[in-house]
Parts: C-alpha cells; structure tokens; sequence
C-alpha cells in the first residue's frame, strides 16, 4: 500500500474512531469511577509541569512586548498585549502540550499494553464496548482537566509577566492593569477555556486511536507512544489557527 492512500486510510479510521466516542457519550451506564481516577491521575501528572513552564512563559512574554510596546512608544499597553497574550494563546497551547505529553502518552501506553495482551479482543468477546468503557472516560477526563489547568497555567502567567514587567522593566503596576481593562473582555477568556476544552479532548481521543491500534509488541506501543505526541502536537497548532480565526471573525475586538 502506498504512503498517500495509508496516510488517507489512517485518517478515515480516526475520525470513524471520534465518531463512535463521540456516540459513546450519550451511553449508559456512565463510568463514573473510571472517569474520576482518569481525571485525578491527568491533573497529578499536569499540574506541576505545566505552572513551572506557564513561570517563564509569561515571562519571556511580557519580556519581548514590554521591548516592543517601548520601541513603538505604546508601553502604557504593555499590560493588556501581556494578558491577552497569555489568556488567548499561551495558556491554552501550554495546557495542551502537557495534557498530550504527560496525560496523552500515559494513556497510549495504557491502552496499548492492554492491547498487545489482548485484554481489548477479550473485552470485544465478552461484549463490552472498550471505547466505551476505556475511551470515553479518558476523554472527558482529559477535556475537564485541561479547562481547570487553562486557569491555572493562565493566572500563573499572568502573574509572572506583571512580576517581570514592573520589577525588570519599570513598568507601574496600574498602567499595567489599567491596559488590560481597557482592551480586555469576557470572549478573550472564555476562547481560551474552548480552546482548552478542544485540545484536551483533541490530545485524548488522539492518544487513544494510538495505543487502541499498537501491534508490534512493547516496541509498538514505544512507536505508538511518539506517533500520538507528534501527531496531537501537529493537530493542536492547526486547531489553535482555525478557532482563532473563527474567534476574530465573529467577536469584535474593543478598542478597533
């Protein structure tokens, strides 16, 4: 088979695989329990990482603006490009990085060990659903993770980028909020949170497929461990492009 119609094949497969999650969510019984031991295991192994990288992040953010603003002679603004930037970008791309690489590669593995033992074939005999039973609650476990870590990796940024700003580069701390009120509004936080919300899920259903169709043994799920970071990295930018084009489209910007 060659490589375009086994790159078209592998597609059409995970979006049949989204498609039968995505029935999957209306099923009963709901697991409850699995889904809460998912989404503590997700937070224990995200938190940490992601308010230590979200630090220097809003950092070197507000870093680069406040030099910017002050070569354009607009650094009473450096406060509101700063939070916007955090909010509407960084936080959630942050987010999803983690969530694919900490959370995503655990549940490849997971699912990919289960499946070269064949414990998913055995499910299959006895008639239980393994998306349902194993998928379902990962996904949404992943997606309500990553909301609550958007808000934190945003505060954190923010609170770095206001740090840096008024102690590194002079900045006063009410210019800095006053800017942000000035062109900030509800739609900027709550398209991060939807942002988060779809790569979460996006970082989940991806890692699933990926250990769901490990062969190879344990070298195979190593390979299907890679495969499902590199392709939910690829498909994050891509999502993050498309919602904030729709987002600029629909929602206007104050101060334009």
């Amino acid at each position: 088979m060659s490589a375009p119609v086994a790159a078209v094949r592998h597609t059409g497969e995970f979006f049949a695989f989204c498609l039968d999650t995505l029935r999957g969510l209306g099923r009963r019984p709901v697991q409850v329990r699995e889904f809460v031991q998912q989404a503590w295991f997700i937070s224990s192994v995200s938190i940490l990482p992601a308010a230590l990288v979200s630090i220097p992040f809003g950092a070197v953010i507000a870093l680069q603006l406040g030099s910017l603003v002050r070569q354009l002679g607009a650094q009473s603004f450096t406060g509101a490009a700063s939070v916007l930037a955090v909010v509407r970008e960084a936080g959630p791309i942050v987010t999803a990085l983690i969530i694919a690489g900490a959370g995503g590669s655990a549940i490849c593995a997971d699912l990919g060990a289960r499946k070269i033992r064949e414990e998913l074939d055995a499910m299959q005999v006895l008639g239980i659903d393994p998306i349902h039973r194993l998928v379902v609650p990962r996904v949404l476990a992943s997606m309500l993770v990553a909301v609550l870590l958007n808000g934190l990796v945003s505060v954190v940024g923010v609170t770095g980028g206001y740090a840096f700003n008024v102690l590194l580069q002079g900045g006063t701390p009410g210019a800095y909020l006053a800017s942000f009120q000035a062109l900030g509004q509800l739609p900027d936080l709550l398209v991060g949170e939807v942002k988060a919300l779809l790569f979460g899920a996006a970082a989940a259903l991806v890692a699933s497929h990926q250990g769901m169709t490990a062969k190879g043994g344990p070298k195979g799920v190593g390979d299907a461990v890679n495969r499902s970071v590199v392709i939910t990295f690829m498909l994050l930018f891509a999502l993050n492009f498309v919602v904030t084009a729709v987002y600029f489209q629909v929602v206007p910007q104050k101060g334009s």
